[in-house]
């Protein structure tokens, strides 16, 4: 039996991504340095130790959190790790190119590839609401537009609204979220029969995925610390984040055997709940005073992430016709806006107490902060998602979504597929 997987992309697909991957290269040449300072050899030690805690989360972490597909794993692992590896190139070039410098050359510091591995991970959460149903073509453009969209929602922030490294970062949950959900409802078409039974989970893919849980779970504090840049601010952005991480893990099992008629744990739930006190925690884990407090939030987050893995799937589906493959919204977006949404409430707490009146426009520019990054994610992935649709890209047929067959060579098959 003949492959159903055009055979042009055999053609094309190869040489849009080496042309790509060649022009970097010589942008590279043309406009890339390294840092030749040898000043504080400490920091930069810290700063290593903190990359590589953030590409665990990216490569491992995310990697094996949507590998639960019952057929689609090699791809789930496979290209999560691919589009990382680009996303981070073009993240590189980008932030440097925004900052304007005054040789003309983007310098790369440790710093800054810590920064772009941050900002490629926008990509890696949004590719959960899509995932399965967009061959790998597709996802390169995805990359590009992605990292784009974001680093310039971030330039906007930081030198518009006045928002610091740290919270324009944090937003990346509400970011890539929404952006996710925009591409998935502009490349939803219904599910075949066929392609429902692929989409279920089974034992050892659910394993797998739980271990992307578990680096995640363990690699968050370092994340939502990384850009802090006072020790004091990074060790309470450490403790406050374990702490919501600890109660939401506690939540979600507990609330996953309630919400089941026979009171058994769902393995879905627990892959996206846990994580929720650590998305929810982000924007304001430097600003929390006391523990409780951050477990309030991790509850929270908890109880929400749950309750959206139990209701929203039927609404998305149904009524706006979006199909989340891996539960974005209530795995990063929900948690992520109650995170924005607490973080300015506690400025405005603050502003209360010190009745200084410039604290107040920043409470302001740190609620449209958070509004344009939603605006943002939603209109770019409009706009990425009607790009995407176009019939050159030679979307799968939605009879193939899911399938690892349409994109990977299986030798211990007799026939293809």
């Amino acid at each position: 039996m003949a492959s159903k997987y055009p055979r042009s992309m055999r053609g094309c697909l190869p040489l849009w991504i080496l042309i790509l991957e060649a022009a970097l290269i010589i942008i590279f040449f043309f406009f890339a340095s390294y840092d030749s300072s040898t000043k504080n050899q400490k920091m930069v030690v810290t700063q290593g130790a903190v990359l590589q805690d953030v590409m665990v989360m990216a490569a491992l972490g995310l990697g094996f959190l949507t590998s639960s597909l019952w057929r689609y794993g090699w791809s789930s692992v496979a290209f999560n790790l691919f589009m990382l590896a680009l996303g981070v190139q073009w993240a590189v070039l980008l932030d440097g190119v925004l900052e304007h410098p005054p040789s003309g050359k983007v310098v790369i510091k440790l710093s800054r590839i810590r920064e772009a591995t941050m900002s490629a991970m926008s990509v890696l959460i949004s590719m959960g609401a899509i995932l399965g149903k967009a061959n790998l073509a597709q996802l390169v453009l995805l990359v590009l537009m992605e990292v784009t969209a974001f680093s310039a929602t971030r330039m906007i922030s930081q030198q518009f609204l006045s928002v610091d490294d740290h919270i324009s970062m944090m937003h990346i949950h509400v970011f890539a979220a929404y952006f996710g959900l925009t591409v998935a409802w502009c490349l939803s078409r219904p599910l075949p029969k066929e392609a429902e039974e692929k989409e279920q989970r089974t034992t050892s893919p659910s394993l797998f995925a739980m271990l992307g849980t578990l680096f995640l779970w363990m690699f968050w504090p370092s994340f939502n610390s990384a850009l802090l840049p006072v020790p004091h601010e990074r060790k309470n952005g450490v403790f406050n984040t374990y702490y919501a991480l600890a109660v939401s893990a506690v939540t979600a099992i507990s609330l996953s055997a309630l919400a089941h008629p026979q009171g058994k744990i769902s393995m879905t739930h627990i892959h996206n709940a846990v994580l929720a006190g650590g998305v929810a925690v982000g924007a304001s884990c430097h600003l929390i005073p006391s523990p409780w407090l951050a477990m309030v939030l991790g509850l929270v987050a908890g109880l929400i992430s749950i309750g959206g893995a139990k209701c929203l799937p039927v609404c998305f589906n149904r009524v706006l016709g979006i199909h989340d493959t891996c539960g974005v919204h209530h795995t990063f977006g929900l948690p992520g806006l109650l995170g924005g949404i607490t973080y300015i409430g506690l400025m405005v707490h603050q502003i209360s107490w010190s009745k200084d009146p410039l604290n107040m426009f920043q409470a302001l520019f740190d609620t449209g902060a958070l509004s344009l990054s939603m605006a943002m994610g939603l209109a770019t992935g409009l706009l990425t998602g009607l790009i995407l649709n176009l019939k050159i890209w030679k979307a799968p047929h939605a009879a193939k979504y899911f399938d690892d067959q349409a994109f990977w060579e299986f030798p211990h098959l007799a026939v293809g597929f």
